[in-house]
């Protein structure tokens, strides 16, 4: 009776600059001829090719071999690293606060061995929860000929406050609130800290809008020159790696912190945070005023809890602009 069985070989993942070849296996039933096979390269066109009675170390007959996205994997940005285990795996020590990273094991006291171990383990461990809200400012004037002129529409600053009546009413105790230093930002920020008293801003300009990083697939209305991706790149990311970690060890409460900024600073730490390619942000679309929820645990595990939420909001109040 003829089957059908998958069988994923991994050959190398891409999480090597310029990507390695990975091929899947999938057998499509009985063959009583050599069949023919579909070849490709990274960047040329399919050709065909008829296969000889295959060695005893080659693919069982039957098998078409088909190319894996991994092996077209851009190369990273100078300022990203890359984890050794390749696409699909996790890194745990991405935001550089993995305990066992931060120990000396040459160190370590070989009469009292893994109990010394441990304890000095628990001194870097984390016992908190970050909670990140990223909000995306509301509706600006895109007429606007530099970053002052470009203020909150009247159709904004009802996004705003309808923004803030929601983080309001999560009963969060908030710890703070960091913005761009950009105006939209600013303006969101303003008639957001209405609603939560008492809750310090902190302006930055780590936070501003730019070109992360080049988008895969790329878009042909957006090009921004290679020197922006190179100055803003370097910026965004460091803006990732000051915010977005686990708590500190000396933070015994869980927190709940909220980022007004923009929608490609917020779709790159997205990806980043998850540690999916960042050359993906563009494949998202964030409404104007919504809210992205982020949650960092002890041990480093990343899950999204929400991204661009605007259910808050009456239909005929949402853009994207």
């Amino acid at each position: 009776m003829a089957f059908r069985r998958v069988v994923a070989v991994t050959a190398a993942a891409c999480g090597l600059a310029g990507g390695s070849a990975l091929l899947s296996s999938v057998a499509i039933g009985k063959q009583q001829q050599p069949q023919q096979q579909l070849v490709s390269k990274a960047g040329g066109d399919a050709r065909e090719v008829l296969s000889a009675p295959p060695p005893a170390s080659a693919s069982p007959p039957g098998l078409l071999l088909l190319p894996s996205p991994a092996a077209s994997c851009p190369a990273s940005a100078g300022w990203l690293e890359r984890s050794s285990n390749g696409c699909g795996y996790w890194d745990n020590n991405w935001d550089r606060r993995e305990p066992a990273a931060l120990i000396n094991l040459k160190k370590k006291n070989e009469e009292t061995g893994e109990r010394e171990l441990s304890s000095r383990l628990d001194h870097y461990k984390a016992k908190a929860t970050r909670h990140i809200f990223l909000i995306r400012h509301s509706q600006y004037n895109l007429d606007g000929l530099g970053d002052k002129e470009r203020t909150l529409t009247q159709l904004g600053r009802e996004q705003a406050e309808f923004t803030g009546k929601r983080l309001a009413s999560l009963g969060l105790k908030f710890d703070k609130i960091v913005h761009s230093s950009m105006t939209r930002a600013s303006e969101t920020t303003s008639i957001i800290s209405k609603h939560l008293p008492g809750v310090k801003k902190v302006s930055t300009d780590l936070l501003c809008e730019g070109s992360p990083i080049e988008p895969n697939p790329p878009i042909s209305h957006w090009k921004p020159e290679a020197v922006q991706y190179y100055e803003d790149g370097a910026r965004i990311e460091a803006a990732f790696r000051n915010y977005i970690h686990r708590a500190d060890v000396k933070q015994e409460e869980d927190s709940y912190e909220i980022f007004v900024c923009h929608a490609n600073v917020i779709r790159y730490i997205v990806c980043r945070a998850l540690q999916f390619p960042p050359e993906g942000w563009l494949r998202m679309s964030l409404n104007n005023g919504s809210i992205t929820h982020l949650v960092i645990r002890p041990s480093g595990r990343v899950a999204l809890r929400m991204l661009g939420d605007t259910g808050f909001m009456p239909p005929e109040k949402i853009t994207r602009t």
